[in-house]
């Protein structure tokens, strides 16, 4: 459903929540990817995106599911920075990363993708020793890119993760329910992005951090699908709904839904467009207005 068609590397049956907000603010209605071959510094000066689907904070996650670190994705930042200034002069391209909007969002896949995932991981944490990991290197992240020139910074916290249709499919305790134990660790580690965003505040000079919290809206589409024009949460658009993501979703499968705004979930782990447009909005009218 994405325009023209085309596949995009975004994990949806079209746009995502950061192009959205490009629009939102005036700018393109979608964001490039830094590493995308049909575009350069001229498209990138206007906005760019250097996330990579399945990472996280920890470098443990990245190599699960062999995307690209965070640490990586702050090398291509530091690339950019060189280009952009090349492109249009020192002056103009520092006011550019200084009056810049920074969406970061990440915190699921470490969860699913590394602690729930990995015998190894649980053995070297409690699930708040883990949080509280994750909250120490969330913090070392913001504050480099504060010190490359960064100052207006969204921290998004993470949705309920125990109602995505895959945790759905495999909660033994009770199939097809939201697995309640990871909602509320959920719920918990929000609250430690929230008091870490107080902290960065209060300790880096000049830095405007805040609070993006996909968490009650997103509960809300799944539990009361109907006020948002939705029918179906419990399993996905894609293939069977059920275990389904990413390149596994091809649209050819008989199974597969013909209308994608039905659904909350595009495949078994990711919104479909219509949910990223409905959190977007949420989020920056509650939220994100400040940076305008």
């Amino acid at each position: 459903d994405f325009d023209g068609g085309r596949p995009t590397g975004r994990f949806s049956n079209g746009r995502v929540p950061v192009d959205f907000f490009s629009e939102y603010y005036g700018l393109k209605k979608t964001v490039p990817a830094y590493l995308d071959p049909n575009y350069n510094i001229t498209d990138f000066a206007t906005g760019v995106n250097f996330a990579s689907a399945g990472t996280g904070y920890d470098n443990t996650t990245s190599a699960v599911l062999n995307v690209i670190p965070l640490w990586k994705e702050v090398d291509y930042y530091k690339e950019y920075q060189e280009r952009l200034r090349s492109y249009l002069g020192v002056q103009k391209a520092n006011e550019i990363i200084s009056e810049s909007v920074y969406l970061v969002s990440m915190g699921t896949n470490d969860f699913l993708e590394n602690y729930y995932l990995l015998p190894t991981t649980r053995l070297c944490y409690t699930v708040q020793a883990f949080e509280d990991h994750l909250i120490g290197l969330a913090k070392q992240f913001v504050g480099e890119i504060y010190n490359l020139g960064a100052r207006k910074i969204s921290l998004a916290g993470i949705p309920p993760m125990g109602c995505l249709p895959l945790e759905r499919t495999i909660n033994l305790g009770a199939i097809s329910e939201c697995n309640e134990e990871y909602n509320n660790v959920a719920v918990e580690f929000n609250v430690k992005i929230n008091n870490l965003i107080n902290q960065l505040n209060k300790e880096l000079p000049g830095i405007q951090v805040v609070f993006s919290n996909p968490y009650n809206i997103l509960h809300q589409m799944i539990k009361r699908p109907t006020i948002f024009g939705m029918d179906v949460t419990s399993k996905a658009c894609c293939g069977t709904g059920l275990v389904e993501m990413s390149y596994l979703c091809v649209l050819d499968s008989s199974f597969s839904c013909s209308n994608a705004d039905k659904y909350v979930f595009w495949d078994s782990f990711h919104p479909t467009e219509k949910t990223n447009e409905v959190m977007a909005q949420h989020l920056f009218k509650s939220v994100l207005y400040k940076f305008l």
